[in-house]
């Protein structure tokens, strides 16, 4: 049994904030949506391209996705997998599958058709929903899985007129759709067949599964966390609590949280989406955040914005675009950084410009997903991750699952609500895990300050050892992204043969009269010896996940 009597973090928290969240009041996610439909059912609840729906239009699509559902006789816990970036349709078919009692297994919406054809087959999902513009990704797989049924929606397909220009232009100007063909049945018409039958309230319960939540996880591999209804609206609850004093002046306005990041991935849909929803808030949707211009022109339109999460890369190209500068949002209250590393330089730039420090935080996929944040209340960015979330214990732990003391870096290991029952069909993976006291295993490293804050130090995995010195990608990334001239970069270990590994920089640059001489010097006045890159290697682009993370392991194949 982990002891650590001081919880030395529990000094660090807001007034007012309680150390436990206390019992859940709702019997399953789908209990809550509909109460949260009810309360909320005049307030405008979603703002995608620019066409708006209240909390009674979204009750009343996810009630027909339900009873449409039904109608098709999955037994208990069917999977239902959804294929989508951020856009109306998705919320009504995430939250039309918990209400109709089946699980969610979320699809990323840039996964190959061999990625897909694996999370169909692991899953073992009975129903696939996507948007059209992924339909000829699942034709490539098609014969590989068995489905029971396909729906497929166009872009615009609950836009009414506005959808037919949005269909065309997407077909006809921008060229996003391929050409597809398979047997399926549109969204509209799924929904007409629901609204003509009887939903009928299922049997739901806190540890019935409401998620299949797919993560690379500490060995790359492709594996499910089993994410239950208690897990989710534990860690809503915690946020929730968290941020209340960073909202107290906002109580009697609606707020209007940005959803940048893709829902299907485990920050958005529950610091965003959910999060929202729980305070009947307005999301607003941006289908695609890679479109930075676009992006900026949508921020101008929403002035009213109160919540910003995100990633280090979004802010990061938001910042460094001109036109940024002109965006004004006066009314926001709460910037979250999460999914990677928020570097200083990109922090202080947005601050700068907005006024807003970023708090970061820190969460996976297994804990639903956030285990610690900064308070709201900060006034500048810390560069750790704060404290844990209320209900939430830490320890740090050595390769032998002993307990380090305070200060000494070690494995981060997570009890809460928020963890997971387990992966997937996975049992070797859970056990390993996990520990004896039923601690989940980040395969993070990081340490607990003699403040009481968390301080990540990087992933296990990704740590690099030079003649026998550990060195971690994050400080020598923080380090190469100060300096003039570098756009962003990411940092590995390379075999060396008296060395053991050496580090490798991979850079974009924003000055192309940038040499890797000029790094070199940059590095040897910032950065000690063993600390250095040996190798630079100028690129234009680097590999990043849909939300934006970059991504080391496919930078070891460049």
């Amino acid at each position: 049994m982990y002891m650590n009597p001081s919880r030395s973090w529990h000094q660090n928290y807001p007034e007012g904030v309680p150390s436990e969240i206390g019992p859940l009041s709702h019997a399953s996610v789908a209990d809550f949506l509909t109460e949260c439909f009810g309360h909320f059912e005049n307030r405008k609840a979603v703002e995608a391209m620019g066409t708006y729906f209240s909390y009674r239009e979204l009750d009343r699509l996810s009630l027909n996705f339900a009873a449409y559902l039904q109608t098709l006789e999955l037994e208990k816990g069917a999977r239902v997998a959804l294929m989508y970036p951020n856009v109306i349709e998705y919320l009504v078919a995430m939250i039309g599958t918990l209400r109709a009692g089946y699980v969610v297994v979320n699809i990323n919406p840039l996964y190959t058709s061999r990625e897909l054809e694996s999370q169909l087959l692991d899953s073992g999902a009975s129903v696939l929903v996507l948007m059209e513009n992924f339909a000829a990704t699942y034709e490539q797989i098609a014969e590989q899985v068995t489905l029971k049924k396909v729906l497929v929606s166009s872009p615009g397909e609950l836009l009414g007129l506005k959808g037919v220009i949005v269909n065309w232009v997407a077909r006809n100007i921008k060229h996003l759709i391929p050409e597809w063909s398979f047997p399926c049945i549109h969204l509209k018409e799924a929904l007409k067949i629901g609204s003509q039958h009887q939903f009928v309230q299922p049997q739901i319960g806190l540890n019935d599964i409401a998620f299949l939540q797919y993560t690379g996880g500490t060995t790359g591999v492709s594996k499910a966390a089993v994410l239950l209804h208690r897990n989710i609206l534990s860690n809503v609850l915690q946020i929730e609590t968290w941020l209340r004093p960073g909202l107290k002046h906002q109580s009697h306005q609606q707020l209007q949280f940005l959803c940048a990041l893709p829902m299907t991935h485990i920050f958005a849909l529950t610091a965003c989406a959910l999060l929202g929803i729980s305070q009947g808030a307005l999301l607003v949707l941006v289908a695609n955040p890679r479109d930075i211009d676009g992006f900026i022109k949508l921020l101008k339109k929403h002035p009213g914005i109160n919540i910003f999460p995100g990633v280090n890369t979004l802010f990061h190209a938001l910042v460094h675009r001109p036109e940024f500068k002109q965006v004004k949002l006066p009314n926001l209250m709460i910037t979250i950084g999460g999914g990677m590393a928020v570097h200083k330089t990109t922090a202080d730039h947005w601050q700068a410009l907005t006024g807003v420090p970023i708090a970061q935080g820190y969460g996976l996929s297994e804990t639903s997903p956030v285990v610690c944040v900064n308070s709201p209340l900060e006034k500048h960015f810390t560069g750790h991750i704060g404290v844990p979330m209320p209900s939430t214990d830490i320890v740090i732990l050595d390769d032998d699952e002993v307990e380090l003391p305070q200060g000494t870096p070690g494995e981060i290991a997570i009890k809460g609500p928020q963890v997971m029952a387990c992966y997937w069909n996975k049992p070797e993976e859970t056990r390993h895990s996990m520990t004896a006291d039923g601690y989940f295993k980040s395969g993070d490293i990081g340490l607990i300050t003699p403040e009481g804050f968390i301080q990540i130090v990087d992933r296990k995995k990704d740590m690099i050892v030079v003649a026998g010195f550990k060195v971690f990608p994050n400080d020598v990334e923080d380090v190469l992204t100060g300096m003039p001239g570098i756009r962003e970069c990411g940092v590995i270990g390379a075999p060396h043969r008296k060395l053991g590994e050496i580090v490798k920089a991979y850079i974009v640059k924003d000055n192309h009269h940038l040499s890797e001489s000029d790094v070199m010097q940059y590095c040897k006045e910032h950065l000690t010896s063993f600390k250095r890159p040996r190798r630079i290697i100028f690129v234009h682009q680097l590999p990043k996940s849909n939300v934006g993370k970059i991504l080391r392991r496919e930078l070891r194949n460049l």
